[in-house]
């Protein structure tokens, strides 16, 4: 079926048909609705490259990748984001652009983007304390929204972040309400807003239990899981070893529960563990009721489809330009923690 036998079938004008499958306001409620219904129960689906010449958008939303390894992109959690992402473009008609740049060349595929017309906007990953590309993104006039947030930048842009601070200072306190007083920090790269805003709460809870920060329990690196048991190896290895961990990705706890089994000790018995994220499709933390590791937990899939119609908001108009959303994230106890051992 075409846009006219559509048309014809409804009694309106193709003109009609058309504006109000595009959402065009000056078509009414009730008209697009049966538009909309009447599309969907005879599969019908406009050209879409009609729709852009008859809207001037381009129906695509950019995700704009370097290829540096010292970025949270290359972590498999991007992969859930992603997947949230698409869910909430596809219901809404938009397709996704992925572009990946050689290290230092993101401004320069920003630009290109809104120089073709090639997207609508884009969604900014990975933000660093500091983010140029916010800035930049302002001054071209290209939609965005900021998975995370930046520190040090004024707050007048759209981003969805979860609430590191609290999440770490949450999960440290946990460890010292068990008694652990040696408490080692294994986070991301901290150049990266999400990863100093963890040891902001990290250091917060520490400070007001009076414990003294011991800058030799406090590692920032890419998030593998080989960093995670190099990390805990060499702590273990110490004479005054730390009793828990605090790590910024499953994948990363995974390293340091291998680096605890390899010197004979029990997980949650002898060494706790907290991580984040844990709310993984492709990386389950156990099938039980009670889960592996403890965790504080939010839903990266979550979080994509939440920014991602927060985007489509803002470039049809339906949302202001600083729309900002802050998720909590949730403490679930598992198995990797316990009361501190006795010296």
């Amino acid at each position: 079926m075409n846009l006219k036998d559509l048309s014809r079938q409804l009694g309106l004008s193709p003109t009609t048909v058309s504006r109000a499958l595009n959402g065009y306001p000056e078509v009414s409620e009730a008209t697009r609705k049966r538009v909309v219904e009447a599309a969907r129960a005879h599969n019908y689906s406009p050209n879409a490259r009609a729709k852009s010449l008859a809207t001037g958008r381009s129906y695509a939303i950019g995700h704009v990748i370097p290829l540096s390894t010292r970025h949270e992109m290359v972590n498999p959690i991007f992969g859930d984001f992603i997947a949230g992402a698409g869910e909430t473009y596809g219901a809404s008609g938009y397709d996704m652009l992925l572009s990946v740049v050689e290290d230092g060349a993101e401004e320069s595929a920003y630009r290109s983007m809104r120089a073709r017309h090639s997207v609508d906007g884009v969604v900014v990953h990975g933000p660093r304390v500091d983010d140029p590309r916010i800035t930049m993104l302002h001054q071209i006039g290209l939609p965005f929204v900021v998975h995370g947030r930046s520190s040090r930048l004024p707050n007048d842009y759209c981003w969805l972040d979860v609430n590191n601070t609290s999440a770490f200072r949450r999960a440290t306190e946990f460890l010292i309400d068990l008694g652990h007083r040696r408490i080692a920090l294994v986070n991301g790269l901290e150049e990266m807003d999400f990863a100093h805003r963890r040891r902001q709460g990290y250091e917060e809870a520490l400070r007001g239990r009076g414990i003294a920060i011991d800058p030799a329990l406090t590692f920032s690196e890419e998030m593998t899981e080989y960093y995670g048991f190099r990390t805990a190896d060499r702590l273990l290895a110490r004479d005054d070893a730390p009793s828990a961990f605090l790590v910024s990705s499953l994948i990363s706890a995974l390293g340091v529960r291998r680096a605890i089994q390899a010197r004979g000790l029990e997980m949650g018995r002898d060494v706790s563990i907290i991580t984040h994220d844990d709310a993984l499709s492709y990386m389950d933390n156990g099938n039980g009721e009670v889960p592996i590791f403890t965790a504080t937990r939010s839903s990266v899939r979550q979080a994509g489809a939440r920014l991602a119609q927060m985007l489509i908001d803002r470039i049809e108009g339906r949302a202001a330009d600083t729309q900002q959303v802050l998720f909590e994230a949730e403490l679930r106890v598992g198995q990797s923690t316990g009361p501190a051992p006795t010296p």
